[in-house]
């Protein structure tokens, strides 16, 4: 596979990187300086803002069509973006972005009705709509098909009752992406149906959960009589497993961390080059050298399984299992470099963000932190490997 990108996807990239060093808010990175799975309402504002100017642009949307508001760019349009967007860290965008025009609109391309794709797909891709996914239950979160929350029908209506848990940005969301079993009857993957809702329908209420970092990201959802139209169905009824598995194929890519993870092995690199320990400068470690220059290679490697990945895409073959083997190098090496920083850091790494003696702003603390969650979010880790066997290597489960 050829990797090189072409005169047309290098000038695309200096666009976007003139584009983002122009109008890229300075504030975010002097005031806020948030890893993920942190936001209040003032930067809230600043996310929805920036938002709307990359959807103005069509970089929100850089690989949806241009009749639905995207750029209609290809797959390594989607790329590129996204490494110029994280090689300068955490920017005001990400998971947003990444469930509303990342993941379900191009599911709902793929198998919405021409309605849904009018109502859902144009606004999301300018920045007006949020999506958040309600997928896990506190019984049922990589076993999906073992979930409760039922949709049970009535007339042109469906009536939703049961709870949904670790619901990103739930309280932000205009929109749930809804799994409900519709057929308790039938066999666990063949009677669940995905819904579309809006989130301010009678009979939903939100419960914040307050994560590690302190922060307000995840939430219950409880459905109490919920009642919602037969329009809100995505695909058909009872074919909610399928519409998943091809909205989790858009969730596994993950193009976007190995850019961030450059971004912040650079500012460890630098770290070492400027402060010394028993009278040498850190680089000058031997120990902490071998370290430093394994995450360079591992992530490097990490990106060349993405490329990998979006080259198949590109060349429009259905992926399945390496998009859970991207995910998994990615977990892994996300945690790898949380960890590695933490000891190269040393004590100094628990001093808080803007803290006069923290090193690199205070920021590895709070990736380390949500680093624990990488490898949850879209299927464990776990999940991942089995994919891979059965799929990529072809093992069966008795």
């Amino acid at each position: 596979m050829d990797y090189s990108f072409t005169p047309e996807e290098d000038a695309f990239r200096k666009e976007i990187s003139d584009f983002l060093d122009k109008e890229l808010p300075s504030e975010w990175f002097e005031k806020f300086r948030y890893t993920y799975w942190e936001e209040d309402d003032e930067s809230w504002e600043i996310t929805k803002s920036w938002n709307k100017k990359l959807g103005e642009k069509g970089y929100l949307g850089v690989g949806l069509p241009k009749e639905y508001g995207g750029l209609g760019g290809s797959h390594f349009h989607h790329v590129v973006f996204e490494e110029e967007l994280y090689s300068r860290g955490r920017t005001p965008t990400w998971i947003e972005k990444n469930i509303t025009v990342d993941w379900i609109s191009p599911t709902l391309l793929e198998v919405g009705t021409e309605e849904q794709k009018e109502k859902f797909v144009k606004p999301a891709a300018k920045g007006d709509l949020v999506f958040c996914l309600g997928y896990s239950e506190p019984d049922s979160g990589s076993d999906l098909a073992s979930m409760t929350t039922s949709a049970v029908e009535d007339g042109d209506e469906f009536i939703i009752n049961g709870q949904k848990t670790w619901t990103t940005m739930a309280h932000r969301a205009d929109y749930i992406w809804l799994a409900a079993r519709t057929d308790p009857d039938a066999p666990p993957h063949k009677g669940i149906t995905i819904f579309l809702i809006d989130m301010k329908t009678p009979g939903i209420t939100v419960r914040p959960i307050i994560n590690m970092l302190h922060s307000h990201s995840y939430n219950e959802v409880f459905f109490d009589n919920c009642r919602v139209p037969k329009s809100a169905i995505i695909n058909q009824k009872n074919m909610g497993w399928y519409v998943m598995m091809v909205a989790l194929n858009h969730e596994r890519g993950g193009v976007n961390f190995p850019s961030h993870m450059k971004q912040l092995l650079g500012e460890l690199v630098q770290y070492c080059k400027t402060i010394k320990r028993d009278g040498k400068y850190l680089s000058e470690d031997s120990v902490i050298r071998k370290k430093l220059a394994k995450l360079a290679v591992e992530i490097e490697v990490t990106t060349l399984l993405n490329y990998r990945t979006t080259c198949l895409q590109h060349k429009g073959k259905k992926i399945t299992h390496e998009g859970s083997l991207a995910k998994i190098l990615c977990n892994d090496m996300w945690t790898k470099l949380a960890q590695i920083s933490t000891e190269i850091l040393g004590p100094f790494v628990l001093l808080d963000r803007f803290s006069r003696r923290a090193p690199i702003h205070g920021d590895m603390a709070r990736y380390f932190l949500n680093a624990a969650s990488m490898g949850v979010g879209g299927g464990a880790t776990e999940i991942q490997r089995n994919v891979v066997a059965q799929m990529g290597l072809g093992f069966k489960l008795k």
